[in-house]
């Protein structure tokens, strides 16, 4: 078993999803992000002794570490280690028809991206991995070292939306042929030396759309971003809300245009008519969260 380790995890907006779930006693609110906990938490604050909060994570470190901090809410909660794409499958197996809330938080939780071992962030040294599950074949070494420099371009260009992405799938195949990539820094290092004129005045790290493009494809997170809002949005009952959490602007295209299409539909109303985004205040205590976007739903 995987060493759960002591970490500090900031939910992004939680005012605000609090305020717009509109959780009574006895609801039944799905969160498909469990993640660091945070969101749960209120959730299990306000549905009572009779409601229940459904945390799903792909991620078995996440749920063994929510475990922990949410041990007096056991009973009324159900952790699920499965991908939220397979919301009508989770629900089906733990005897649940409908829901009266949902909220998804697309952003990657800070242990995720703090524990170099997993291999997100390109500021730490560990293995080139990325996946959110485990259990899953598939790795950004794999991607890394394997794929056609017109594929690594596609994937890089496409997810990461970076603009020299065939520069940068070219310095990967040049670079793996003399040696293999095995770590994050060695990517980053291969990013650098390639990109480091097209970077010099840009804020944004130099391997940030990269590293974003790997997990995205390594993951498949837009298809389950699409698959998981689409589905839940069936298991909603009348008045029940959908809060949409993205962190780029590829989810959420994808959530906003559901929502849309919903509209025409007449299934669901938006709530939200421009995405709700953090202030200044918590920007400066959770800079992590400056780049989030909210969007709620309510099912008609």
């Amino acid at each position: 078993m995987t060493e759960v380790k002591n970490y500090t995890h900031v939910p992004v907006l939680l005012k605000e999803v609090v305020a717009y779930l509109n959780i009574t006693s006895g609801s039944i609110i799905l969160d498909g992000t469990l993640g660091g906990g945070g969101h749960a938490r209120e959730c299990l604050k306000g549905i009572g002794a009779n409601g229940r909060v459904i945390g799903i994570d792909k991620d078995l470190d996440a749920i063994d570490r929510v475990k922990g901090s949410l041990k007096k809410f056991e009973d009324q909660i159900t952790y699920v280690h499965d991908d939220f794409r397979n919301i009508a499958r989770i629900l089906k197996s733990i005897g649940i028809e409908m829901l009266d809330g949902a909220i998804f938080d697309f952003g990657m939780s800070s242990f995720q991206v703090d524990d170099e071992k997993r291999g997100f962030s390109f500021l730490k040294d560990g293995p080139l991995d990325m996946r959110m599950d485990s259990r899953q074949e598939l790795s950004a070494n794999d991607v890394v070292n394997k794929f056609s420099k017109e594929v690594l371009t596609d994937i890089i260009k496409e997810y990461g939306e970076e603009r020299h992405a065939k520069l940068a799938a070219s310095a990967i195949v040049r670079a793996r042929k003399k040696k293999r990539i095995e770590t994050t820094l060695e990517l980053v290092s291969v990013l650098s030396s390639a990109l480091g004129a097209k970077y010099s005045r840009q804020k944004i790290h130099i391997a940030a759309r990269t590293f974003q493009a790997l997990r995205i494809y390594v993951n498949d997170e837009l298809n389950a971003v699409e698959e998981a809002v689409k589905n839940t949005i069936r298991f909603l009952n009348p008045g029940a809300r959908i809060i949409v959490i993205s962190f780029h602007s590829l989810e959420d295209r994808i959530v906003k245009n559901i929502f849309r299409e919903m509209v025409k539909d007449g299934k669901m109303r938006i709530i939200t008519k421009k995405p709700v985004c953090p202030g200044q205040d918590e920007i400066m205590k959770n800079p992590r969260s400056r780049s989030a976007k909210l969007r709620v739903a309510e099912r008609v």
